[in-house]
Protein backbone atom coordinates (compact mmCIF):
# COMPACT_ATOMS: atom_id res chain seq x y z
CA UNK A 1 0.00 0.00 0.00
CA UNK A 2 1.51 3.33 -1.08
CA UNK A 3 2.73 5.37 1.90
CA UNK A 4 0.84 3.19 4.35
CA UNK A 5 1.30 4.29 7.95
CA UNK A 6 0.41 2.34 11.08
CA UNK A 7 -1.72 3.90 13.80
CA UNK A 8 0.15 3.52 17.08
CA UNK A 9 -1.43 6.35 19.08
CA UNK A 10 -4.72 8.21 19.03
CA UNK A 11 -6.28 11.29 20.59
CA UNK A 12 -10.05 10.92 21.06
CA UNK A 13 -12.28 13.73 22.32
CA UNK A 14 -15.83 13.84 20.97
CA UNK A 15 -19.22 15.31 21.78
CA UNK A 16 -21.18 12.58 19.96
CA UNK A 17 -20.27 9.09 21.16
CA UNK A 18 -22.73 6.98 19.16
CA UNK A 19 -20.79 4.34 17.25
CA UNK A 20 -17.52 5.16 18.97
CA UNK A 21 -17.24 1.99 21.10
CA UNK A 22 -16.38 -0.44 18.26
CA UNK A 23 -13.63 1.88 17.06
CA UNK A 24 -12.11 2.23 20.52
CA UNK A 25 -12.27 -1.52 21.02
CA UNK A 26 -10.56 -2.17 17.67
CA UNK A 27 -7.86 0.36 18.44
CA UNK A 28 -7.25 -1.36 21.75
CA UNK A 29 -7.06 -4.75 20.02
CA UNK A 30 -4.40 -3.27 17.73
CA UNK A 31 -2.35 -2.07 20.72
CA UNK A 32 -2.93 1.63 20.03
CA UNK A 33 -2.14 4.07 22.84
CA UNK A 34 -5.21 6.20 23.49
CA UNK A 35 -5.25 9.73 24.92
CA UNK A 36 -8.48 11.41 25.94
CA UNK A 37 -10.13 13.93 28.22
CA UNK A 38 -13.37 14.74 29.98
CA UNK A 39 -16.49 12.81 29.08
CA UNK A 40 -14.79 10.84 26.34
CA UNK A 41 -12.10 9.66 28.75
CA UNK A 42 -14.78 8.38 31.13
CA UNK A 43 -16.61 6.73 28.20
CA UNK A 44 -13.44 4.80 27.31
CA UNK A 45 -12.76 3.88 30.92
CA UNK A 46 -16.30 2.48 31.18
CA UNK A 47 -15.41 0.15 28.30
CA UNK A 48 -12.54 -1.17 30.49
CA UNK A 49 -10.03 0.03 27.94
CA UNK A 50 -6.76 1.74 29.02
CA UNK A 51 -6.70 5.47 28.37
CA UNK A 52 -4.21 8.20 29.25
CA UNK A 53 -5.67 11.51 30.41
CA UNK A 54 -4.55 14.50 28.35
CA UNK A 55 -3.87 16.31 31.62
CA UNK A 56 -1.29 13.64 32.51
CA UNK A 57 0.39 14.14 29.16
CA UNK A 58 0.48 17.94 29.30
CA UNK A 59 0.92 18.19 33.09
CA UNK A 60 -1.69 20.96 32.88
CA UNK A 61 -5.30 20.74 34.06
CA UNK A 62 -8.41 21.65 32.13
CA UNK A 63 -9.02 25.33 32.96
CA UNK A 64 -11.53 28.15 32.48
CA UNK A 65 -14.51 25.90 32.90
CA UNK A 66 -13.29 23.49 30.23
CA UNK A 67 -12.57 26.18 27.64
CA UNK A 68 -8.89 25.20 27.57
CA UNK A 69 -8.07 21.49 27.64
CA UNK A 70 -6.06 20.37 24.62
CA UNK A 71 -4.43 23.63 23.53
CA UNK A 72 -0.87 22.61 24.41
CA UNK A 73 2.41 22.07 22.48
CA UNK A 74 2.60 18.43 23.58
CA UNK A 75 -0.74 17.81 21.86
CA UNK A 76 -0.29 19.91 18.75
CA UNK A 77 3.36 18.97 18.38
CA UNK A 78 2.35 15.30 18.36
CA UNK A 79 -0.20 15.99 15.63
CA UNK A 80 1.68 18.48 13.44
CA UNK A 81 5.19 17.04 13.40
CA UNK A 82 6.52 15.82 10.05
CA UNK A 83 7.86 12.34 10.53
CA UNK A 84 10.22 12.69 7.56
CA UNK A 85 11.67 15.97 8.85
CA UNK A 86 14.81 15.44 11.00
CA UNK A 87 14.46 18.81 12.71
CA UNK A 88 10.87 18.06 13.73
CA UNK A 89 11.87 14.68 15.08
CA UNK A 90 14.80 16.16 16.99
CA UNK A 91 12.44 18.60 18.74
CA UNK A 92 9.96 15.82 19.43
CA UNK A 93 12.73 14.04 21.38
CA UNK A 94 14.01 17.21 23.01
CA UNK A 95 10.61 18.17 24.46
CA UNK A 96 9.38 14.62 25.06
CA UNK A 97 6.40 14.97 22.72
CA UNK A 98 4.61 11.73 21.83
CA UNK A 99 3.59 11.00 18.25
CA UNK A 100 -0.18 11.17 17.64
CA UNK A 101 -1.15 9.25 14.50
CA UNK A 102 -4.94 9.48 14.77
CA UNK A 103 -7.22 12.31 15.87
CA UNK A 104 -10.89 11.54 16.49
CA UNK A 105 -12.57 14.82 17.32
CA UNK A 106 -15.93 16.39 16.55
CA UNK A 107 -17.38 19.82 17.29
CA UNK A 108 -19.87 21.26 19.75
CA UNK A 109 -23.35 21.39 18.17
CA UNK A 110 -23.39 25.11 17.39
CA UNK A 111 -26.09 25.08 14.68
CA UNK A 112 -28.39 22.87 16.73
CA UNK A 113 -27.99 25.19 19.73
CA UNK A 114 -28.90 28.22 17.62
CA UNK A 115 -31.89 26.38 16.16
CA UNK A 116 -33.10 25.46 19.65
CA UNK A 117 -33.62 29.13 20.51
CA UNK A 118 -31.04 29.04 23.30
CA UNK A 119 -29.88 32.17 25.08
CA UNK A 120 -26.93 34.05 23.48
CA UNK A 121 -24.44 32.98 26.16
CA UNK A 122 -25.34 29.32 25.69
CA UNK A 123 -24.81 29.73 21.97
CA UNK A 124 -21.41 31.38 22.47
CA UNK A 125 -20.29 28.50 24.69
CA UNK A 126 -21.01 26.11 21.81
CA UNK A 127 -18.38 27.79 19.63
CA UNK A 128 -15.70 25.09 19.63
CA UNK A 129 -12.09 26.21 19.99
CA UNK A 130 -10.03 23.16 20.89
CA UNK A 131 -11.92 20.79 18.63
CA UNK A 132 -11.68 22.95 15.51
CA UNK A 133 -7.97 23.52 16.18
CA UNK A 134 -7.31 19.81 16.50
CA UNK A 135 -9.24 19.04 13.31
CA UNK A 136 -7.39 21.66 11.29
CA UNK A 137 -4.02 20.53 12.65
CA UNK A 138 -4.62 16.86 11.90
CA UNK A 139 -6.09 17.58 8.45
CA UNK A 140 -3.19 19.88 7.56
CA UNK A 141 -0.72 17.15 8.44
CA UNK A 142 -2.57 14.41 6.53
CA UNK A 143 0.75 13.08 5.26
CA UNK A 144 1.37 11.71 8.74
CA UNK A 145 -1.91 11.98 10.66
CA UNK A 146 -5.38 10.56 10.13
CA UNK A 147 -8.26 12.91 11.02
CA UNK A 148 -11.71 11.50 11.80
CA UNK A 149 -14.03 14.48 12.37
CA UNK A 150 -17.61 13.26 11.96
CA UNK A 151 -19.73 10.54 13.52
CA UNK A 152 -21.10 9.94 10.01
CA UNK A 153 -17.69 8.59 8.99
CA UNK A 154 -17.27 6.17 11.90
CA UNK A 155 -18.48 3.13 9.93
CA UNK A 156 -16.13 3.85 7.00
CA UNK A 157 -13.19 4.32 9.32
CA UNK A 158 -13.97 1.11 11.19
CA UNK A 159 -13.94 -0.72 7.86
CA UNK A 160 -10.45 0.66 7.19
CA UNK A 161 -9.25 -0.46 10.62
CA UNK A 162 -10.60 -3.96 10.13
CA UNK A 163 -9.49 -4.38 6.52
CA UNK A 164 -6.00 -2.90 6.90
CA UNK A 165 -5.24 -3.79 10.51
CA UNK A 166 -4.61 -0.24 11.63
CA UNK A 167 -2.73 1.01 8.59
CA UNK A 168 -3.95 3.91 6.42
CA UNK A 169 -2.94 5.00 2.95
CA UNK A 170 -2.03 8.53 1.89
CA UNK A 171 -5.13 8.66 -0.33
CA UNK A 172 -7.35 7.73 2.61
CA UNK A 173 -5.75 10.30 4.88
CA UNK A 174 -6.13 13.00 2.23
CA UNK A 175 -9.79 12.09 1.64
CA UNK A 176 -10.60 12.35 5.34
CA UNK A 177 -8.62 15.60 5.54
CA UNK A 178 -10.85 17.04 2.83
CA UNK A 179 -13.90 15.94 4.81
CA UNK A 180 -12.43 17.58 7.89
CA UNK A 181 -11.91 20.91 6.15
CA UNK A 182 -15.45 20.70 4.77
CA UNK A 183 -16.70 20.34 8.35
CA UNK A 184 -14.53 23.12 9.74
CA UNK A 185 -15.41 25.58 6.98
CA UNK A 186 -19.13 24.82 7.35
CA UNK A 187 -18.85 25.35 11.09
CA UNK A 188 -17.15 28.72 10.67
CA UNK A 189 -19.75 29.76 8.10
CA UNK A 190 -22.56 28.99 10.56
CA UNK A 191 -20.83 31.03 13.27
CA UNK A 192 -20.25 33.99 10.94
CA UNK A 193 -23.86 33.98 9.75
CA UNK A 194 -25.06 33.95 13.35
CA UNK A 195 -22.97 37.00 14.22
CA UNK A 196 -23.84 38.72 10.95
CA UNK A 197 -27.55 38.70 11.74
CA UNK A 198 -26.83 41.80 13.80
CA UNK A 199 -23.83 43.32 12.05
CA UNK A 200 -24.99 42.86 8.43
CA UNK A 201 -21.49 42.88 6.93
CA UNK A 202 -21.71 42.68 3.15
CA UNK A 203 -20.21 39.21 2.93
CA UNK A 204 -22.00 36.16 1.55
CA UNK A 205 -21.09 32.88 3.23
CA UNK A 206 -22.84 29.74 2.06
CA UNK A 207 -22.24 26.15 3.08
CA UNK A 208 -24.55 23.27 2.21
CA UNK A 209 -23.06 19.99 3.44
CA UNK A 210 -25.50 17.62 1.73
CA UNK A 211 -25.11 17.15 -2.01
CA UNK A 212 -25.91 14.71 -4.78
CA UNK A 213 -24.92 14.35 -8.42
CA UNK A 214 -27.87 14.50 -10.81
CA UNK A 215 -28.20 12.56 -14.05
CA UNK A 216 -27.41 15.81 -15.85
CA UNK A 217 -28.21 19.51 -15.66
CA UNK A 218 -30.81 21.48 -17.57
CA UNK A 219 -29.73 19.62 -20.72
CA UNK A 220 -28.03 16.24 -21.17
CA UNK A 221 -24.68 17.80 -22.13
CA UNK A 222 -24.54 19.74 -18.83
CA UNK A 223 -23.41 18.34 -15.49
CA UNK A 224 -25.77 18.98 -12.60
CA UNK A 225 -25.71 18.73 -8.82
CA UNK A 226 -28.16 19.48 -6.03
CA UNK A 227 -27.03 20.72 -2.64
CA UNK A 228 -29.58 20.46 0.13
CA UNK A 229 -31.42 18.03 2.37
CA UNK A 230 -34.38 16.67 0.42
CA UNK A 231 -35.31 14.37 3.29
CA UNK A 232 -36.05 17.42 5.41
CA UNK A 233 -38.76 18.48 2.94
CA UNK A 234 -40.16 15.26 1.51
CA UNK A 235 -40.69 11.59 2.06
CA UNK A 236 -40.11 10.06 -1.34
CA UNK A 237 -42.44 7.09 -1.67
CA UNK A 238 -41.86 6.00 -5.25
CA UNK A 239 -40.30 6.72 -8.61
CA UNK A 240 -37.07 7.56 -10.35
CA UNK A 241 -34.49 10.08 -9.19
CA UNK A 242 -35.48 13.72 -9.47
CA UNK A 243 -33.75 15.52 -12.34
CA UNK A 244 -32.44 19.09 -12.42
CA UNK A 245 -35.57 20.28 -14.24
CA UNK A 246 -37.81 18.22 -11.93
CA UNK A 247 -36.27 19.99 -8.95
CA UNK A 248 -36.91 23.44 -10.42
CA UNK A 249 -40.54 22.54 -11.11
CA UNK A 250 -40.96 20.97 -7.67
CA UNK A 251 -39.60 24.14 -6.07
CA UNK A 252 -42.02 26.31 -8.08
CA UNK A 253 -44.90 23.99 -7.20
CA UNK A 254 -44.11 24.00 -3.48
CA UNK A 255 -43.70 27.77 -3.33
CA UNK A 256 -47.05 28.25 -5.07
CA UNK A 257 -48.99 25.74 -2.97
CA UNK A 258 -47.51 27.10 0.24
CA UNK A 259 -49.84 30.05 -0.33
CA UNK A 260 -52.83 27.72 0.10
CA UNK A 261 -51.99 25.86 3.30
CA UNK A 262 -54.30 25.75 6.29
CA UNK A 263 -57.94 25.00 7.02
CA UNK A 264 -59.06 28.40 5.72
CA UNK A 265 -58.22 27.30 2.17
CA UNK A 266 -60.46 24.97 0.16
CA UNK A 267 -59.15 21.96 -1.75
CA UNK A 268 -56.54 23.31 -4.16
CA UNK A 269 -54.67 21.63 -7.00
CA UNK A 270 -51.97 22.96 -9.33
CA UNK A 271 -50.21 21.61 -12.40
CA UNK A 272 -46.86 23.17 -13.29
CA UNK A 273 -44.68 23.08 -16.36
CA UNK A 274 -41.39 24.91 -16.78
CA UNK A 275 -41.86 26.59 -13.38
CA UNK A 276 -45.26 28.12 -14.25
CA UNK A 277 -48.76 27.00 -13.35
CA UNK A 278 -50.49 25.79 -16.50
CA UNK A 279 -53.49 24.81 -14.40
CA UNK A 280 -54.76 25.61 -10.93
CA UNK A 281 -58.15 25.50 -9.27
CA UNK A 282 -60.02 25.37 -5.98
CA UNK A 283 -63.15 23.35 -5.33
CA UNK A 284 -65.19 21.70 -2.62
CA UNK A 285 -63.39 18.42 -3.36
CA UNK A 286 -59.82 17.68 -4.36
CA UNK A 287 -61.07 15.61 -7.29
CA UNK A 288 -63.04 18.60 -8.53
CA UNK A 289 -60.06 20.92 -8.09
CA UNK A 290 -57.86 18.56 -10.10
CA UNK A 291 -60.39 18.32 -12.95
CA UNK A 292 -60.64 22.11 -13.17
CA UNK A 293 -56.86 22.53 -13.01
CA UNK A 294 -56.37 20.03 -15.82
CA UNK A 295 -59.05 21.69 -17.96
CA UNK A 296 -57.05 24.94 -18.05
CA UNK A 297 -54.41 23.35 -20.28
CA UNK A 298 -54.53 19.56 -20.72
CA UNK A 299 -51.84 19.81 -23.40
CA UNK A 300 -49.19 21.45 -21.22
CA UNK A 301 -50.12 19.20 -18.29
CA UNK A 302 -48.47 16.27 -20.08
CA UNK A 303 -45.20 15.57 -18.27
CA UNK A 304 -45.93 18.17 -15.61
CA UNK A 305 -45.54 18.39 -11.85
CA UNK A 306 -48.76 18.03 -9.84
CA UNK A 307 -49.32 19.34 -6.32
CA UNK A 308 -52.25 19.34 -3.89
CA UNK A 309 -52.86 20.96 -0.52
CA UNK A 310 -54.81 17.97 0.82
CA UNK A 311 -54.34 14.23 1.05
CA UNK A 312 -54.90 12.65 -2.36
CA UNK A 313 -57.78 10.19 -2.25
CA UNK A 314 -58.61 7.35 -4.64
CA UNK A 315 -61.08 9.40 -6.68
CA UNK A 316 -58.45 12.04 -7.40
CA UNK A 317 -55.75 9.41 -7.98
CA UNK A 318 -57.88 7.66 -10.60
CA UNK A 319 -58.02 10.88 -12.60
CA UNK A 320 -54.30 11.59 -12.14
CA UNK A 321 -53.45 8.05 -13.24
CA UNK A 322 -54.85 8.78 -16.70
CA UNK A 323 -52.25 11.53 -17.21
CA UNK A 324 -48.54 11.11 -17.85
CA UNK A 325 -46.90 13.25 -15.18
CA UNK A 326 -43.40 13.38 -13.75
CA UNK A 327 -44.11 14.18 -10.09
CA UNK A 328 -47.09 14.15 -7.71
CA UNK A 329 -46.76 16.07 -4.42
CA UNK A 330 -49.22 16.14 -1.53
CA UNK A 331 -49.24 16.21 2.27
CA UNK A 332 -50.44 12.61 2.13
CA UNK A 333 -51.89 9.81 0.01
CA UNK A 334 -54.60 7.33 0.92
CA UNK A 335 -53.47 3.71 0.79
CA UNK A 336 -55.70 3.04 -2.24
CA UNK A 337 -54.45 6.16 -4.04
CA UNK A 338 -50.82 5.21 -3.42
CA UNK A 339 -51.38 1.65 -4.66
CA UNK A 340 -52.76 3.04 -7.91
CA UNK A 341 -50.27 5.85 -8.50
CA UNK A 342 -47.24 3.62 -7.92
CA UNK A 343 -48.24 1.37 -10.79
CA UNK A 344 -46.21 3.69 -13.04
CA UNK A 345 -42.65 2.79 -12.03
CA UNK A 346 -41.06 6.13 -12.91
CA UNK A 347 -43.76 8.39 -11.48
CA UNK A 348 -42.25 10.27 -8.53
CA UNK A 349 -44.47 10.39 -5.44
CA UNK A 350 -43.52 12.90 -2.74
CA UNK A 351 -45.13 13.51 0.64
CA UNK A 352 -44.43 17.11 1.57
CA UNK A 353 -43.45 17.90 5.14
CA UNK A 354 -43.88 21.16 6.99
CA UNK A 355 -40.89 23.39 6.38
CA UNK A 356 -39.81 27.01 6.30
CA UNK A 357 -38.58 28.41 2.99
CA UNK A 358 -35.18 30.11 3.00
CA UNK A 359 -35.43 33.81 3.78
CA UNK A 360 -33.33 34.72 0.74
CA UNK A 361 -33.11 33.64 -2.89
CA UNK A 362 -29.70 33.41 -4.55
CA UNK A 363 -28.66 33.15 -8.19
CA UNK A 364 -25.47 33.59 -10.18
CA UNK A 365 -25.03 36.88 -12.03
CA UNK A 366 -22.08 38.01 -14.16
CA UNK A 367 -18.98 37.07 -12.14
CA UNK A 368 -20.82 36.97 -8.83
CA UNK A 369 -24.16 36.26 -7.25
CA UNK A 370 -27.36 38.16 -6.54
CA UNK A 371 -29.13 37.74 -3.23
CA UNK A 372 -32.51 39.14 -2.31
CA UNK A 373 -35.22 38.63 0.26
CA UNK A 374 -37.80 36.12 -0.90
CA UNK A 375 -41.07 37.70 -2.04
CA UNK A 376 -43.00 36.78 1.09
CA UNK A 377 -45.74 39.33 0.52
CA UNK A 378 -49.15 37.87 -0.33
CA UNK A 379 -51.93 40.23 -1.32
CA UNK A 380 -54.92 40.13 1.04
CA UNK A 381 -58.29 41.85 0.97
CA UNK A 382 -57.05 44.40 3.50
CA UNK A 383 -54.34 45.45 1.01
CA UNK A 384 -56.80 46.35 -1.73
CA UNK A 385 -57.70 49.91 -2.69
CA UNK A 386 -60.73 50.26 -4.94
CA UNK A 387 -59.86 52.94 -7.49
CA UNK A 388 -62.93 52.73 -9.74
CA UNK A 389 -66.51 53.87 -9.32
CA UNK A 390 -67.66 50.26 -9.24
CA UNK A 391 -66.30 48.05 -6.47
CA UNK A 392 -65.77 44.34 -7.09
CA UNK A 393 -68.19 41.91 -5.48
CA UNK A 394 -66.94 39.57 -2.76
CA UNK A 395 -66.89 36.71 -5.26
CA UNK A 396 -64.79 38.82 -7.60
CA UNK A 397 -62.45 39.79 -4.75
CA UNK A 398 -61.92 36.11 -3.97
CA UNK A 399 -61.05 35.47 -7.63
CA UNK A 400 -58.83 38.55 -7.81
CA UNK A 401 -56.77 37.46 -4.79
CA UNK A 402 -56.54 33.90 -6.16
CA UNK A 403 -55.34 35.28 -9.50
CA UNK A 404 -52.87 37.59 -7.74
CA UNK A 405 -51.18 34.67 -5.97
CA UNK A 406 -50.82 32.72 -9.21
CA UNK A 407 -49.49 35.86 -10.87
CA UNK A 408 -46.86 36.27 -8.15
CA UNK A 409 -45.52 32.79 -8.93
CA UNK A 410 -45.52 33.16 -12.74
CA UNK A 411 -42.65 34.41 -14.91
CA UNK A 412 -42.85 38.10 -15.83
CA UNK A 413 -44.32 39.75 -17.74
CA UNK A 414 -47.49 37.92 -16.86
CA UNK A 415 -51.24 38.27 -16.98
CA UNK A 416 -53.48 35.74 -15.21
CA UNK A 417 -57.16 35.17 -15.98
CA UNK A 418 -59.40 33.51 -13.37
CA UNK A 419 -63.08 32.75 -13.00
CA UNK A 420 -64.89 31.00 -10.14
CA UNK A 421 -61.69 29.81 -8.46
CA UNK A 422 -60.24 28.35 -11.66
CA UNK A 423 -57.22 29.47 -13.64
CA UNK A 424 -58.48 29.96 -17.18
CA UNK A 425 -55.16 30.97 -18.72
CA UNK A 426 -52.00 32.96 -18.18
CA UNK A 427 -49.61 34.81 -20.42
CA UNK A 428 -46.12 34.02 -19.18
CA UNK A 429 -42.65 35.44 -19.65
CA UNK A 430 -43.56 37.96 -22.33
CA UNK A 431 -41.53 41.06 -23.13
CA UNK A 432 -44.77 43.04 -23.47
CA UNK A 433 -47.67 43.06 -21.01
CA UNK A 434 -50.04 43.46 -23.95
CA UNK A 435 -48.56 40.32 -25.52
CA UNK A 436 -48.99 38.48 -22.21
CA UNK A 437 -52.66 39.48 -22.10
CA UNK A 438 -53.31 38.50 -25.68
CA UNK A 439 -51.56 35.18 -25.13
CA UNK A 440 -53.76 34.49 -22.09
CA UNK A 441 -56.97 35.41 -23.93
CA UNK A 442 -56.09 33.32 -26.98
CA UNK A 443 -55.18 30.36 -24.79
CA UNK A 444 -58.41 30.58 -22.77
CA UNK A 445 -60.47 30.70 -25.94
CA UNK A 446 -58.57 27.76 -27.44
CA UNK A 447 -59.82 25.62 -24.55
CA UNK A 448 -63.36 26.98 -24.94
CA UNK A 449 -63.48 29.10 -21.79
CA UNK A 450 -66.05 31.89 -21.64
CA UNK A 451 -64.22 34.93 -20.30
CA UNK A 452 -67.40 36.90 -19.65
CA UNK A 453 -67.25 37.76 -15.95
CA UNK A 454 -63.63 36.64 -15.50
CA UNK A 455 -61.03 38.66 -13.59
CA UNK A 456 -57.51 39.68 -14.56
CA UNK A 457 -54.33 39.99 -12.50
CA UNK A 458 -51.12 41.70 -13.56
CA UNK A 459 -47.75 41.41 -11.84
CA UNK A 460 -46.96 45.08 -12.52
CA UNK A 461 -48.77 48.30 -13.34
CA UNK A 462 -50.24 49.26 -16.72
CA UNK A 463 -48.33 52.15 -18.29
CA UNK A 464 -51.19 52.66 -20.74
CA UNK A 465 -54.90 51.80 -20.78
CA UNK A 466 -54.49 49.31 -23.65
CA UNK A 467 -54.55 46.25 -21.35
CA UNK A 468 -57.81 47.16 -19.62
CA UNK A 469 -59.32 47.93 -23.01
CA UNK A 470 -58.34 44.55 -24.45
CA UNK A 471 -59.53 42.83 -21.27
CA UNK A 472 -62.88 44.62 -21.45
CA UNK A 473 -63.37 43.54 -25.04
CA UNK A 474 -62.76 39.93 -23.97
CA UNK A 475 -65.46 40.10 -21.29
CA UNK A 476 -63.29 40.59 -18.20
CA UNK A 477 -65.09 42.52 -15.45
CA UNK A 478 -62.54 43.07 -12.65
CA UNK A 479 -58.82 43.84 -12.50
CA UNK A 480 -56.13 43.63 -9.83
CA UNK A 481 -52.76 45.30 -10.30
CA UNK A 482 -50.12 47.07 -8.19
CA UNK A 483 -50.75 50.56 -9.54
CA UNK A 484 -48.02 53.16 -9.47
CA UNK A 485 -47.85 54.31 -13.08
CA UNK A 486 -47.87 58.05 -13.74
CA UNK A 487 -50.68 57.21 -16.17
CA UNK A 488 -52.80 55.13 -13.78
CA UNK A 489 -55.66 57.55 -14.25
CA UNK A 490 -55.98 56.61 -17.93
CA UNK A 491 -56.68 52.98 -17.00
CA UNK A 492 -59.02 54.08 -14.20
CA UNK A 493 -60.94 56.35 -16.56
CA UNK A 494 -61.37 53.54 -19.08
CA UNK A 495 -62.66 51.17 -16.39
CA UNK A 496 -65.13 53.76 -15.12
CA UNK A 497 -66.37 54.47 -18.62
CA UNK A 498 -66.92 50.76 -19.35
CA UNK A 499 -68.16 49.63 -15.93
CA UNK A 500 -65.13 47.57 -14.90
CA UNK A 501 -63.96 47.42 -11.31
CA UNK A 502 -60.26 47.72 -10.52
CA UNK A 503 -58.24 47.45 -7.31
CA UNK A 504 -54.67 48.42 -6.56
CA UNK A 505 -52.47 46.37 -4.20
CA UNK A 506 -49.48 48.69 -3.97
CA UNK A 507 -47.14 45.73 -4.38
CA UNK A 508 -45.39 44.62 -7.56
CA UNK A 509 -44.62 40.93 -8.02
CA UNK A 510 -42.00 40.66 -10.75
CA UNK A 511 -40.48 37.22 -11.18
CA UNK A 512 -37.52 36.95 -13.52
Amino acid sequence: MEQALPIRSALISVFHKDGLAPIVQKLNDLGVTIYSTGGTEKFIQDLNIPVIAVENLTQYPSILGGRVKTLHPKIFGGILNRQSNPSDQSQMSEFDIPQIDLVIVDLYPFEQTVASGAEPQAIIEKIDIGGISLIRAAAKNFSDTFCLSSVDDYPAFLEILNAQQGETSLAQRKLFAAKAFAISSHYDTAIFNYFNEDTQLEHLKLSVPQGQTLRYGENPHQKGEFFGDMDQMFDKLHGKELSYNNLLDVDAAVQLMNEFQGPQHPASFAILKHNNACGMAQDTSLSGAYSKALAADPVSAFGGVLIANQTIDLETAEKIHELFCEVVIAPGFSEEALDLLTQKKNRIILVQKLFESPVHTIRTCLNGVLRQERDAKTDHQSDLTVVTDIAPTQAQIDDLLFASVICKHTKSNTIVLVKDGQLYASGTGQTSRVDALRQAIDKAKSFNFDLDGAVMASDAFFPFPDCVEIADQAGIKAVIQPGGSIKDQLSIDYCNAHKLSMVFTGTRHFKH
